[in-house]
């Protein structure tokens, strides 16, 4: 079976988590590759879109327990600090499917650390993400 790298455009992206956006985005100063999305622990992380899982794991320093979605040959999205991953590599997701439980690994408190990149670069996921 053929892999999907097309470029199919994402129709409307999800809001991951229910929480307010406690830190926006930013490429100056204090750096932040995504948004923050308060949470309390255990509350559900839904797939922003349709994808393949790509990565299910800890291993990379800062991020906890983390998912990444990759939607098309161009977009990717990451959902940090989980409790719980309820989502293997390889996975297929559809929009809004629970991917996770927000957690507090690899940080302070509990929250949602989310991010969209395009072609490898992260992109302000306010930009994206639809009007609530």
């Amino acid at each position: 079976m053929k892999k999907k790298t097309d470029n199919h455009p994402i129709s409307s992206w999800r809001w991951p988590a229910k929480g307010n956006v406690v830190s926006r985005f930013s490429s100056r100063g204090s750096v932040n590759k995504g948004i923050d999305i308060a949470g309390k622990i255990g509350e559900p992380v839904f797939a922003t879109a349709a994808g393949e899982v790509v990565y299910a794991g800890s291993g990379l320093t800062g991020y906890g327990n983390l998912i990444i979605v990759k939607h098309n040959g161009s977009y990717l999205s990451a959902y940090a600090h989980n409790k719980v991953l309820l989502v293997r590599e390889g996975s297929t997701v559809k929009a809004g499917q629970k991917i996770a439980e927000i957690g507090s690994t690899g940080t302070s408190e509990p929250k949602l650390h989310f991010e969209i990149r395009r072609n490898g670069k992260p992109v302000d996921p306010l930009l994206y993400l639809s009007k609530r």
